[in-house]
């Protein structure tokens, strides 16, 4: 495998001291040739990479990494250490990476979030990011607009993803459905909270239900039909059986966009659900949220604005550098149980005179500024221009599944939803459900050994063999479906040589 030069490369970082700030009024002036070092190696170590991602097992990589580590030194460490990490990244711009919720970010994002790292404003106070504290809240109130909220009654934060904002909308839901109960050494016998959510919801929802002291299994799995997506009978059974159980469902937390098919859970029938049974509605729209920009998939997510609170990624549909995950409720006074006190942050004298404070929003203290390159993306490009980016991926993912319906060697599992397709190699002649898993699991490693591909690698819900599924997670809205279609080529040229070794 090639190596990563070990020379600096790009224009020369002149007389930058080592010890410059980006910051100040010096500031730029030391970042302009550091700056051009890091896209000259930009340049050299996708040029070397020449794919969606390096060649090699996992071992070689990291004695790469070793060896750049242990030559890089002074004033080289910067070119050095950039060209390696863009050589050895896998890069969701290359249309052959198609494996995760992992987009490439738009260069005006990228650019704005260059300015955030240079100022390097905090969020938990208003002295430390004074702008930046007023321009979350204007964001946040058309994001909410945007939801269906009114956003003079809402409220939200930025979060580095779905998995605080569901971690933060599970214990709103706590706080709100137990007001009264829990005692400060945890809960009294007797009670015994559960939260309803679909069998193929985010992990995070049972992560957070331990971390708030419910424990995973009080979170109960829903049934889901073929394309992931909750089955609205089977969620008024589990409501009802749960009450009959002597547990009180807390929350039900509905899924707008499932991580392997895109899958949206039926949202109105979830809030009239929720209302019935006394439950917080939490709406995980981390990967879907992104369809609210476009006018063809906005009706998808229709009843979306009668949860009590919404998880939106913008580093996934939204093509944000991460983080850029928000979280909203429907109504600020919700939010009671985050508020907290910090003499040293947000004094009451200050408050009272008008300066605001963020910190009783977020479970974070420390905070960057990240609501300023959505803000940027969205006066450069617009809804309308970030909802054609939607509709090409979303158009993509359905030229994709052509193409898989058209290979015989290949089986979709499902019509696309939003910009997900779940498929698998099956050649002709193999029936073996364990053998097809096993076929299906190799070839992706072989992709990613050669660096030719990234595929995703997921299992259906269930039990026993022929639950593995490839995915191609689309969210490059430059890619074409000539590109698509060359990606499942190598896989089926993967799939052939495995079944080949396996033969042989």
């Amino acid at each position: 495998m090639s190596r990563p030069a070990s020379g600096p490369v790009g224009l020369p970082e002149g007389d930058v001291p080592p010890d410059a700030l980006a910051g100040g009024a010096g500031g730029p002036g030391a970042l302009g040739p550091l700056l051009a070092t890091v896209l000259d190696s930009l340049d050299a170590g996708i040029a070397m990479r020449s794919g969606p991602l390096p060649a090699g097992s996992p071992a070689e990589i990291a004695a790469l990494v070793r060896d750049a580590l242990a030559d890089a030194g002074g004033r080289g460490a910067l070119a050095r250490l950039t060209e390696l990490l863009a050589y050895g990244a896998a890069d969701p711009a290359d249309p052959a990476c198609a494996a995760h919720l992992h987009c490439p970010p738009l260069a005006v994002a990228a650019a704005a979030d260059l300015a955030v790292s240079a100022l390097n404003p905090s969020q938990d106070s208003w002295d430390q990011a004074p702008a930046a504290t007023a321009l979350e809240t204007s964001l946040l109130a058309e994001l909410a607009e945007l939801v269906g909220y009114d956003p003079q009654r809402s409220a939200g934060v930025l979060t580095s993803g779905g998995t605080e904002s569901n971690l933060m909308g599970l214990m709103l839901a706590r706080d709100q459905k137990l007001d009264g109960i829990v005692e400060l050494d945890g809960l009294p016998p007797g009670v015994r909270p559960c939260i309803i959510a679909s069998e193929a919801a985010h992990f995070s929802v049972q992560r957070a239900a331990a971390l708030l002291g419910l424990g995973e299994r009080a979170v109960v799995p829903v049934p889901v039909d073929r394309q992931l997506r909750m089955r609205e009978s089977e969620l008024e059974r589990a409501l009802a059986e749960a009450g009959w159980a002597g547990r009180t469902p807390i929350a039900l937390v509905a899924t707008a966009g499932t991580t392997d098919t895109g899958a949206i859970d039926p949202l109105a029938a979830a809030a009239d659900l929720a209302a019935r049974y006394g439950a917080w509605l939490h709406v995980d729209a981390a990967y879907g949220g992104g369809a609210l920009l476009s006018d063809r998939l906005a009706p998808l997510l229709d009843g979306i604005a009668r949860a009590d609170s919404v998880s939106l990624d913008w580093h996934k549909l939204g093509w944000q550098p991460a983080a850029a995950g928000v979280f909203l409720v429907r109504r600020a006074e919700t939010y009671v149980s985050l508020a907290r006190r910090a003499e040293y942050l947000n004094p009451v004298d200050d408050e009272q005179a008008g300066y605001p404070s963020l910190l009783g929003r977020s479970l974070r203290t420390t905070r960057r500024a990240d609501a300023f390159k959505l803000a940027v993306t969205l006066r450069t490009l617009g809804r309308d221009g970030l909802g054609r980016l939607v509709d090409a991926c979303h158009d993509l993912a359905h030229a994709a599944a052509d193409a898989v319906r058209a290979d015989p060697s290949l089986e979709l599992h499902a019509e696309p939803v939003l910009t997900a397709v779940l498929f698998r190699y099956r050649p002709p002649g193999v029936t073996d459900e364990a053998t097809l898993d096993e076929m299906n699991g190799r070839l992706r490693r072989l992709l990613l050994r050669t660096g030719r591909a990234v595929v995703g690698r997921t299992e259906l819900p269930g039990a026993g063999p022929g639950r593995v599924r490839l995915k191609l997670t689309l969210l490059n809205p430059h890619t074409t479906a000539g590109e698509v279609g060359a990606l499942l080529r190598e896989v089926v040229g993967a799939g052939r040589k495995v079944a080949g070794e396996r033969a042989g």
